[in-house]
């Protein structure tokens, strides 16, 4: 029986220090998408690596032995005991696992749920596993199955009306704290999606000006262009942190950006003036204990799920609404994905039958070789005939009970009495033609 599975862990079940550990950087995933294709138990896989989630959906024959061996990948690919992490990680089978990937293509099991960014973060994730071929038949139906479902909360609620991004998040967290955000100056460090998605919401909330910072000038520049903003060297990050009220880090740097040290020096340049930062970094840019220094305002991704929580209860009807449409779709896909046992057995049961029948007309037919051409089609039809009444009923009730919980029985117990060849996801073009009909 061919299972889909998600092993993985989020900002639920562990902590940003876990999370930054196990992350792959996208320059890592197609090594890591073609170990995971090596692993016995595994025949597809796709790996969703965002700040908030290292997650692994994968199909296979034996559930138990693939969750193991995932486990143990992530713990030898990241060179971290499995001891240190293993109770962070989660494990879905079957229907669990797709209600988990729907819920998750719909932001429902974000951080901030409704936010519109893991959506196009799956949809990378997928396209660079059907590149390497590690996506196959499977994973292609459920990945696009989940983008619908993914759509159909998107304009049948106002989920996404409701939510707030990660960095609407913090522009609500700085309002928290200065009150005002008008005449305060905000330093961005990285010039990537994230920090064009804060300065937006930053000239929203209505700051004066707008600094940015990144490795590549010309980057910063085009940023800072776009919003009438400054753009400054990486190198000048000093300047840029002595003059701001607020600074947003967001950068894939898998170093600290901030350190504890720079910032001692650069707040006796501002005369202990307080600065508030803001990381939503994976890997942290900022050193964690730059928190520790007076008048100096640290928060991490982690932290802005505070404020996340704050707009849940306004979220909930919509909330409610989106599951049902998760149900509604999980109960199409689980029909469908059932009927991948059920067609090939249907396919196979019948060829069993015909291979029979073929066999002992042509014994019977050589055993009287004056039989007119009529007669033999007569018989050819009869013979057709009684294996099509053979079949019927039985036929029948599998088909009914394509949604059943009882159908992988009957499908296992109707090939283990007929002795029928294991059950091949690569489905041919008569069983596609049998599985449209059903």
């Amino acid at each position: 029986m061919i299972e889909i599975i998600v092993t993985g862990l989020n900002h639920k079940t562990a902590p940003i220090e876990i999370r930054e550990r196990l992350s792959f950087q996208e320059s890592e995933l197609e090594e890591a998408l073609l170990r995971v294709n090596l692993l016995p138990s595994i025949k597809e896989n796709i790996i969703l690596s965002t700040c908030n989630r290292v997650e692994i959906y994968a199909v296979t024959r034996n559930p138990e032995t693939a969750i193991r061996e995932l486990k143990e990948f992530l713990s030898q690919y990241h060179n971290i005991p499995l001891i240190d992490f293993e109770r962070s990680i989660y494990s879905f089978i079957s229907d669990e696992a797709v209600r988990h990937i729907f819920r998750v293509a719909s932001s429902l099991d974000s951080m901030v749920v409704g936010e519109p960014q893991i959506l196009g973060q799956i949809k990378n994730a997928y396209n660079i596993a059907m590149e390497l071929k590690t996506s196959g038949f499977i994973l292609h139906r459920l990945l696009h199955r989940a983008f619908h479902v993914a759509k159909r909360v998107r304009n049948e609620t106002k989920i996404s009306l409701s939510a707030v991004s990660v960095s609407s998040v913090a522009v609500d967290l700085a309002q928290k704290i200065f009150g005002n955000l008008e005449k305060k100056n905000i330093l961005l460090v990285g010039a990537g999606e994230m920090s064009e998605l804060a300065a937006r919401h930053f000239i929203s909330a209505g700051v004066e000006k707008i600094v940015i910072t990144n490795r590549t000038f010309e980057r910063a520049l085009s940023l800072a262009k776009e919003f009438k903003g400054e753009a400054i060297p990486f190198e000048d990050i000093n300047k840029g942190l002595k003059n701001a009220d607020i600074v947003l880090s967001a950068t894939d740097s898998p170093q600290y950006i901030i350190q504890y040290e720079q910032m001692i020096k650069v707040m006796k340049e501002r005369k202990q003036k307080p600065i508030f930062l803001i990381d939503i970094s994976d890997p942290r840019n900022i050193e964690p204990r730059v928190g520790n220094i007076e008048n100096i305002y640290l928060y991490n991704i982690d932290d802005l799920q505070n404020i996340a929580k704050e707009n849940i209860k306004d979220r909930e009807k919509e909330a409610q609404k989106a599951e049902s449409i998760i149900q509604e779709e999980l109960i199409k896909f689980v029909k469908w994905y059932q009927s991948l046992q059920l067609t090939p057995t249907i396919v196979a049961l019948r060829k069993k039958f015909d291979e029979i029948r073929k066999k002992e007309l042509e014994k019977m037919l050589s055993m009287h070789p004056n039989l007119s051409e009529k007669e033999r089609k007569s018989l050819e039809a009869m013979t057709l005939a009684i294996i099509n009444k053979i079949l019927h009923d039985p036929l029948t009730q599998l088909k009914k009970r394509d949604e059943d919980i009882v159908a992988e029985l009957y499908i296992d117990a109707i090939r283990t009495l007929f002795q029928l060849s294991s059950t091949n996801t690569n489905i041919s073009k008569e069983e596609e033609e049998i599985n449209a009909r059903i």
